[in-house]
């Protein structure tokens, strides 16, 4: 690994960049391995903060490497095995460096702990990850108290500066980070007084429960359990009404799901969930960006409305496991590089997908280039409500893709595109549900 703090001239040096890759955490890393695997001659990876990782750095808990490594790690032993492997291959990790600007063709301004600087490379892969909504974007009311934290936040604290925000706050959220939040206040010795979800159902999801002593049930029923085991009483339907306090927080008012208000005593909240891509970079510069995902506008190869940008992991859509971000920063590798070898098929036409129903809340990739090849296999789509019903797939007048499912807040749903596309004969597919 590169210490950029020590080598100043390391990435200004006469050898070309071959890709260079925004983000050290999961996809961006699994991405720079799988590009050096495939031949590809220089290869960086441009992360701001001191250490590369990503956010597993901060979770001081199992389960992460069930798919890449097939054993269970904690997320800072998960975080160093994916750093140790990018550096066994060669991959440059530039800590400390943060790119400002990212401009047309793959021009890149940087600034480290020595100033600011250009540089170029042959292509770019944004994997800038996801970020949780902050209390303003929530439009929650109140004082600007401390105690307020995202699960991120309270990870760091726990973890890494190894601080005890507050002893009883009240959990935001019923996303799995909101599952694993429990688990880092047991870990410090902090006792959540309650737990609600908006939701009249848990909006995690995974086929089987992952915690100690759950292994055998079906994930929802663990998940309902585990916050009763934890001593921690869960609200479904529930919604945070306001945060009371002067300095510090000293309760919240909460409306449970038959509409009665409540006050809650705690010292602090804990805003959990609720992803949003961190695609500021990507936002103030040139590229295409989906007002539905929040990220940069793909096809199925990842490659962005400037072809010489990729993307990959959650900035393609908020709120994947770090297993999920892995496998698609290795697909986005092994793509870039079939790329930089002129490999990747040319299109004879290209579909984009319109979203022509309110319950759908995004499709990706938004454009999928016929014929199908390598690439993305499935059409991404997550939903705002819990419904049942068909989702149908039409262009023109003609309906291309039929399918009955029940879907939910958050819950991934996929479509293989062979079977949306195979119909199609001209035009591009709208996507509607119909309920039933």
């Amino acid at each position: 690994m590169v210490d950029r703090a020590v080598e100043k001239s390391s990435l200004g040096s006469d050898i070309p960049i071959d890709v260079a890759i925004i983000g050290g955490g999961p996809s961006g890393l699994s991405a720079a391995i799988e590009l050096k695997r495939c031949g590809v001659s220089r290869v960086v990876v441009l992360e701001r903060e001191s250490e590369a990782g990503g956010i597993p750095r901060h979770c001081g808990h199992p389960p992460f490497g069930m798919r890449e490594f097939k054993r269970i790690l904690t997320g800072p032993n998960y975080a160093k095995k994916l750093v140790a492997l990018a550096s066994a291959v060669e991959v440059e990790i530039h800590t400390m460096t943060t790119v400002v600007e990212a401009r047309p063709d793959g021009e890149l301004l940087i600034t480290t702990n020595f100033g600011a600087e250009v540089i170029n490379a042959g292509r770019v892969i944004y994997a800038t990850g996801v970020r949780e909504m902050p209390r303003s974007a929530r439009l929650i009311s109140g004082k600007r108290n401390s105690g307020i934290v995202n699960s991120g936040a309270l990870q760091s604290m726990v973890y890494l500066k190894h601080r005890m925000p507050f002893k009883r706050p009240i959990i935001i959220g019923t996303e799995l980070v909101s599952f694993s939040t429990i688990m880092t206040c047991h870990h410090a010795g902090i006792k959540p007084v309650t737990m609600i979800g908006e939701h009249d159902e848990i909006t995690a999801r995974w086929p089987y429960s992952v915690f100690p002593g759950l292994i055998d049930i079906p994930f929802r029923t663990g998940l309902r359990i585990f916050p009763r085991i934890m001593g921690i009483p869960l609200h479904l339907g529930a919604r945070l009404i306001a945060i009371d306090g002067d300095d510090n927080v000293s309760s919240v008012q909460i409306e449970l799901a038959n509409g009665i208000r409540q006050t809650v005593e705690c010292d602090g909240v804990i805003l959990t969930g609720k992803f949003t891509p961190e695609a500021t970079l990507a936002l103030s510069g040139h590229l295409d960006i989906d007002p539905a995902t929040g990220g940069p506008v793909v096809d199925q190869y990842g490659r962005c409305s400037d072809p010489v940008y990729c993307a990959t992991g959650n900035l393609l859509r908020p709120g994947e496991t770090a297993g999920w971000c892995w496998n698609e920063g290795r697909q986005a590798g092994r793509l870039v590089a079939d790329d930089l070898k002129n490999k990747l098929p040319e299109f004879d036409r290209r579909i984009q997908i319109y979203l022509s129903d309110t319950l759908i809340k995004y499709a990706m990739p938004k454009f999928v280039g016929l014929p199908l090849s390598a690439g993305m296999e499935d059409l991404q789509l997550r939903f705002k409500n819990s419904a049942k019903g068909y989702i149908i797939g039409t262009s023109g007048e003609e309906t291309v893709y039929r399918r009955k499912v029940s879907v939910h807040p958050e819950h991934r749903v996929i479509i293989a595109l062979d079977k949306l596309t195979n119909k199609c004969s001209e035009g591009n597919i709208q996507l509607t549900f119909e309920e039933r």
